[in-house]
């Protein structure tokens, strides 16, 4: 055979080959156009969102895009502190995400869509602290520490909420109490690093929890309650100096082991953790859950029948609770699937949030004026 004859066989080979892949290409995306009841489906619709950024890790997950496709949507979101949405343009949006009910509250005022909003899932407000720190504050009275049978170190404990501010009330020091001498990373003024309650969710439940045990056991529900534990609330922000718009980066921080060595986080954040790493990127990790804390109900607001069906997804659709669980995100009305889907992390996570008590929210006006008074 000549260099021309090989070479017209060779493009007629290449031609076949071609033909069949492109034939394949095609029934795949018949397959993927299907729903997952195998019944036709048609392209997927985008829907575009506004998100906490503890939710971004979800929706960026391969399972979570591929679970939404097989529901026929695939979610576009950008991300942003949960009080700080209502002052973006919401034009060409779907759907907002915040982390709590207050902020959601302002948003749904911005919506003509019946029937939101939507809460899939939900999760407490949590302390994170490495172990020395740990240790030093429960031989103070300020932190109660869980046995732990499988280490001779406790992993998971309790904030006592009550004589922790009093120690912030009182400016105290690492170096004041007992155990933090020779401690080079005990230094300076004891305090939990939270986020920019202005702008962010889980500071400005930060300050809800506090002012709530600060002022008795009363929900502040004007500007005489919010004056009563203004003081307070101010050290409390403003000794941490410039803080962040979301609670990813500290806990990034204090993971890599930098930072301040007493963290306010999200549970899922933990629980995402413990399931995806492995043991020595835990480190030495302990968890405290504060005798009075809140929990964050991350509440979708839908802007159009689109946002309102992912909601509904989102709140139904096996597959995605399953995958929300596997983010660390406590379902609503489903216990028992997060505590399945944690069982082999009782050291640290606290399935039935044992003594743990919820303090109630104040109404978005009372916790903007809180959170503008603490930041000064």
């Amino acid at each position: 055979m000549g260099f021309r004859e090989h070479s017209a066989y060779v493009r007629r080979i290449v031609g076949i080959v071609l033909a069949v892949l492109l034939i394949g290409g095609v029934a795949a995306a018949v397959v993927a156009g299907r729903d997952s009841d195998g019944s036709s489906g048609t392209a997927a619709r985008t829907v575009r969102g506004v998100i906490g950024s503890e939710k971004a890790e979800f929706f960026a997950d391969p399972e979570t895009v591929k679970a939404l496709a097989a529901r026929g949507l695939t979610v576009r979101a950008e991300t942003s502190g949960s009080w700080a949405m209502d002052q973006l343009s919401l034009d060409g949006q779907d759907f907002t995400f915040p982390g709590s009910k207050a902020p959601a509250d302002e948003l749904r005022r911005r919506s003509a869509v019946e029937g939101g909003p939507l809460r899939p899932f939900y999760s407490p407000l949590v302390v994170v602290a490495h172990r020395n720190a740990a240790e030093v504050l429960a031989a103070n009275g300020l932190v109660r520490l869980n046995a732990n049978g499988a280490s001779k170190f406790a992993t998971r404990g309790t904030l006592l909420m009550g004589p922790y501010l009093k120690a912030a009330e009182a400016d105290r020091t690492w170096q004041q109490l007992e155990g933090a001498s020779g401690q080079a990373e005990l230094s300076g003024t004891v305090f939990i690093t939270s986020t920019d309650p202005v702008s962010s969710n889980s500071g400005a439940l930060y300050l809800a929890a506090a002012s709530y045990v600060a002022d008795g056991g009363r929900v502040a529900t004007d500007t005489a309650a919010v004056d009563r534990t203004a003081g307070l609330m101010r050290k409390l922000v403003q000794v941490q100096g410039a803080q962040q718009t979301s609670s990813d980066a500290p806990f990034r921080d204090f993971i890599s082991g930098v930072g301040n060595p007493l963290v306010l986080v999200y549970e899922s954040q933990v629980a995402s953790l413990l399931t995806h790493s492995r043991q020595q990127e835990i480190g030495d990790l302990v968890v405290l859950y504060p005798d009075t804390t809140v929990s964050s109900d991350h509440t979708l607001v839908p802007l159009t029948a689109a946002g309102q069906r992912l909601g509904e997804l989102l709140s139904t659709d096996p597959r995605l609770r399953e995958l929300a669980v596997r983010h660390g995100f406590r379902p609503q009305g489903a216990p028992a699937e997060f505590t399945a889907a944690t069982a082999d992390h009782t050291d640290y996570i606290d399935q039935g949030l044992t003594g743990v008590r919820q303090a109630p929210v104040p109404t978005a006006e009372v916790l903007r004026t809180m959170a503008r008074r603490a930041r000064g």
